[in-house]
Formats: structure tokens, C-alpha cells, sequence
């Protein structure tokens, strides 16, 4: 569809976007926020679109609808800095950064500059990869996905490093954590099949998910006794899993889990607003994980 003559392309994309709810601008332009509000949104995409492309383009749209100011994102498969930086522009992001072009990277991309980029390989499965946007420490987690021991010295790695900022960092761990929260240990008792379906996974993968037959919650233990805060938990009403999806309704998958996770130290803890699951029919057919979502007010503080 052409553009209207009569009117010029940003004030066509500008109106385009206020229409349809979204804060989505061409090129990278992004609309500014001037009330301290922002909004954080981690999404694990699958294999990079490599699996069912076609779901891309409602990808897009969502991601536009949803206007964040800060974006982590995992299994960027196949992907290269350039093509990041691409996408991000879909949803008016002219920053970004890519962990590595092979295996399964995770990025994060902003509306504002990145500084203190930082990538590690050594000692991570898939890497750590952090950086400073809007005042905030990022780091985009994406821990291993199926051996308890490994996660737990990647959780050990990563609380060094955290523990090098100055105390007064705002810090955000963000991402595909692969493990289990010891506040969804109820829910996970209910669920039947849980522990059966890891034994056969393990079995069938050669696996290490369960630590002598059941599953390990020191991960993100270790987390919470280091000062950091799950969001998610303190704000939510009732558990609701991130993975699977209905995407993958045709493998097993196993039962519904809580995989994706906002963790935020003290000193930014305090000033979030929201943070949630976001599950609907739209989502859960644009990955095999759900997005997960926080916003803060960051005025004053």
C-alpha cells in the first residue's frame, strides 16, 4: 500500500502507529518517555525464526504493540549484529548488541546508547552478555538448558560479576534461566507428570535436569540470598508457566514451568511497577516461550 502523497513518511508512521496503539517508528526513532516510566520485556524467539518463519511478521507486530524501552532476547540463532540492529528498528530501537553469531546468542537493544558492553563465553554454555542502557545493568541470561550442576556454576559466575559493580548499580538479570523458582514449588507438586517426564527426558537426552530424582531449586535460591528480587513472583496473582507453548503442541514438552524470569537487584527493585507473564493466543503462538514484561518509575530514584 502506498503511502499518502499528502502526507510526509514520519508524520505517515507517526499517525500509523497512535492508531493502532503502538509506539512503533520507522528507522529507529523511538518516542521518547519524559515521565521515568520504562517498560522491560525479554523474549526467548526459538531457534531464531529458523523453525516456522512464517510467525515472524505477527512477531513484529506484537513487539510494537508492546513499545519497551529495553528489549532481552535469546536464541538469536543465525543471527548477526547487522541483523539485529535491523530488527530493532521494527520496533524503534536504534541500539543493540549481539552476545556471538554462533550457537544460540542472546542480544538486548534499546531505545537509548549502550555502554559497558560486555561478552563472555568462559564458563557459560550460551555466554553472558550485559551492557548499561538507561541507567540500568543488563544482563541477558540464557543459562544451560538441561544440566542442574552447569547452571548452578553459571549462577556462581554471574554473581561475580554482578559483584564488581559499584553499590549503587540498578541491576537487571533478565532471560531464559532454565530452571525452577522454589516459590513455584507448589504448583510443581501438583503437576503429575513433572517429575516422570524429566526422568525421560534425561534418559532420552542424557540430561542431568534432576538432581538425585527431583528438581533443583538452588538456582534461583542463590539468587534471592544474594539481595535480587523475582519480580514476576512479587507481583503476580497465581503461577502461570512460560514454556511450552502451543507452538509445539505436537512434541512433548512437558507440563507448564516457569522458565523466563526478571530479576532486579534492590536498588531497582524498588521502583518497579508491574511485571508479569504475558500469555494469550497471540503469544502462544509466536514461540515456544512466553514473553515476560516489568515497568518501573525510575523519577527521582
Amino acid at each position: 500500500m502506498k503511502h499518502p502523497k499528502t502526507i510526509d513518511r514520519r508524520q505517515f508512521f507517526v499517525r500509523t502507529a497512535a492508531c493502532s496503539g503502538a509506539l512503533l517508528l520507522p528507522d529507529g526513532l523511538h518516542a521518547s518517555r519524559h515521565d521515568g516510566k520504562l517498560k522491560l520485556l525479554s523474549y526467548n524467539i526459538w531457534y531464531g525464526f529458523t523453525e516456522k518463519s512464517e510467525r515472524k511478521g505477527d512477531w513484529f507486530k506484537f513487539m510494537g504493540q508492546q513499545a519497551p524501552d529495553i528489549v532481552s532476547l535469546q536464541e538469536l540463532n543465525d543471527y548477526t549484529p547487522e541483523a539485529l540492529a535491523r530488527d530493532a528498528r521494527k520496533w524503534g530501537h536504534a541500539h543493540s548488541v549481539l552476545l556471538k553469531e554462533d550457537g544460540f546468542p542472546t542480544g538486548i537493544t534499546s531505545s537509548q546508547p549502550t555502554t559497558e558492553v560486555k561478552r563472555m563465553t568462559e564458563g557459560f554454555h550460551h555466554g553472558l552478555l550485559s551492557c548499561k542502557t538507561h541507567g540500568i545493568h543488563v544482563y541477558a541470561i540464557h543459562l544451560h538448558p538441561s544440566n542442574w550442576e552447569i547452571r548452578l556454576r553459571e549462577v556462581e559466575l554471574l554473581l561475580k560479576e554482578v559483584a564488581k559493580l559499584p553499590p549503587n548499580a540498578k541491576v537487571v538479570l533478565v532471560g531464559d534461566f532454565n530452571t525452577f523458582s522454589p516459590h513455584d514449588k507448589a504448583a510443581y507438586d501438583q503437576a503429575d507428570d513433572m517429575i516422570p517426564f524429566f526422568k525421560r527426558l534425561d534418559i532420552r537426552t542424557k540430561g542431568k535436569n534432576l538432581r538425585h530424582g527431583q528438581l533443583d531449586y538452588r538456582h534461583l535460591k542463590n539468587l534471592e540470598e544474594a539481595g535480587f528480587v523475582d519480580l514476576i513472583h512479587r507481583k503476580r496473582k497465581a503461577f502461570i508457566g512460560t514454556f511450552p507453548t502451543p507452538l509445539r503442541a505436537d512434541e512433548e514438552m512437558g507440563p507448564d514451568r516457569r522458565l523466563d524470569y526478571i530479576f532486579a537487584n534492590p536498588n531497582l527493585a524498588a521502583s518497579c511497577l508491574t511485571a508479569n507473564c504475558i500469555v494469550n493466543e497471540t503469544t502462544g503462538l509466536l514461540s515456544d516461550h512466553q514473553p515476560v514484561s516489568a515497568s518501573f518509575d525510575l523519577a527521582g530514584r
